[in-house]
């Protein structure tokens, strides 16, 4: 696979991508769809930890866990999740309840914006100094690092490398759009044969998959750029016609109804079952594969670029998917502890191994040799991004509520076939401006 990648991993990671800001809460290591109050109760620091990424809620938890015994009753902490696309809103809730967390991740920098005046400059935490070159000004605004980032993704086309072979299709020889276009009838004349229920297993069902979809179309328009990205006034869908492309290719050959397909079903039932070929996900889901079947990271799982310029510069968008800050207007207590967390769970031995191990995490710091990571796909994209080979998450930077409320919904209308495409990028297009 040859993939023509952006030479600057810092053109893209370099700029704001996203912040997180935070809030306390807790009273027991746990997980919460609501909200816990945060502070300091009978000696006790109670830390909320808002977290926008299910996948990795149980791994949080027991980092929570862990961190509570080595504080020997002195700490509390609470991992309040709301994923799915509904985080953002649900923090919002938070704040206009005054049950803000101590702890939040934020994606993009819309959110980092938004909750900029509760977020505690992290130049003094211990991990920032960790971070590879230019990660740390992702989560940076007018000169000041608000956040840390999680971690560092990619996403593109997940396939599973053994359909592929007993197909006959060679990952390797899949160097433009109409050779990926050919291994997929290649794949779909033979559905019975492989038993599987069709090529793809797009989450047509999921809000965030359109988004991030879109990414592999707009970061080109944008230059790569995700400062480029956040302060355009306007998307014109230049590379419109390549998202159509893919769009219909994947449609056609599909699990149907395509939006009743959501992440459940395409990543723990069809995906990781063998039931799909490909799917359109990121190195997030490593953690739920390796919960269901942990060898199918290491010997079947695979990720091809998207060629979203152009029918031959294939690139896979690579970047830090959310910002980890510290709600600086809380007890000072609380806030203390909030930088304590954070610095044992990136530079701890116990952090670090949950890191490349449960979480599986391809980390923003260096230290790590590609070799530290996971699995195969995690540690060839850690080794990208040092390299600087990567391309950038501009979704992440769309006008905040545009890929809810408009993004998706319009998308879904093309999928239904209840709309034209030139429908679907003038609407999506007057709104980006509107809402800009």
């Amino acid at each position: 696979m040859e993939m023509k990648l952006n030479k600057s991993l810092f053109s893209l990671l370099s700029v704001p991508l996203l912040l997180a800001a935070c809030g306390t809460g807790g009273t027991e290591s746990g997980t919460s769809d609501e909200g816990t109050e945060s502070g300091v109760e009978g000696g006790v620091v109670k830390l909320d930890f808002f977290n926008q990424k299910p996948e990795i809620t149980t791994q949080l938890e027991e980092l929570a866990q862990m961190y509570e015994e080595q504080s020997e009753g002195q700490t509390e902490v609470t991992i309040t999740t709301v994923g799915s696309g509904e985080g953002s809103a649900a923090l919002q809730a938070r704040f206009s309840s005054g049950e803000e967390p101590a702890m939040m991740m934020l994606g993009g920098l819309p959110e980092v914006e938004r909750y900029s005046d509760s977020l505690l400059d992290v130049t003094d935490l211990e991990v920032s100094d960790t971070l590879i070159d230019g990660t740390l000004e992702g989560g940076t605004i007018d000169g000041v690092p608000l956040g840390i980032p999680l971690n560092l993704e990619g996403f593109g086309w997940m396939y599973n490398r053994e359909i592929f072979e007993e197909a006959g299709v060679d990952p390797e020889s899949i160097q433009n759009y109409d050779d990926f276009a050919a291994a997929v009838e290649t794949l779909d004349s033979q559905k019975e044969a492989l038993g599987i229920d069709a090529v793809f297993g797009f989450s047509g069902g999921e809000n965030y998959i359109a988004n991030q979809f879109s990414a592999n179309f707009t970061s080109p328009e944008f230059n790569e750029s995700i400062i480029e990205s956040y302060e355009a006034t306007e998307l014109n869908w230049e590379y419109g016609d390549q998202m159509k492309k893919y769009t219909d290719l994947f449609n056609e050959h599909n699990v149907q109804p395509i939006l009743t397909v959501d992440y459940s079903r395409s990543v723990e039932e069809l995906f990781v079952n063998d039931r799909v070929a490909m799917v359109h996900q990121g190195i997030w889901i490593v953690p739920t594969l390796n919960d269901i079947d942990p060898e199918f990271a290491q010997e079947k799982l695979g990720l091809l670029p998207v060629y979203g310029e152009n029918d031959t510069e294939g690139k896979i968008i690579a970047g830090a998917p959310f910002y980890i800050g510290v709600n600086k207007n809380l007890d000072e207590a609380v806030v203390e502890e909030s930088k304590n967390f954070l610095d044992w769970m990136y530079l701890s031995d116990e952090g670090r191994e949950m890191i490349v191990g449960d979480l599986a995490f391809v980390p923003a710091q260096e230290g790590y040799e590609p070799s530290d990571i996971a699995d195969p796909v995690s540690s060839e994209l850690y080794q990208a991004l040092l390299d600087g080979e990567t391309g950038a998450m501009t979704h992440k930077q769309y006008p905040d509520g545009w890929f809810q409320q408009v993004l998706y919904p319009e998308y879904q209308k093309y999928l239904t076939g209840d709309q034209s495409w030139e429908d679907f990028e003038n609407n999506t297009a007057e709104a980006f401006k509107e809402m800009r």
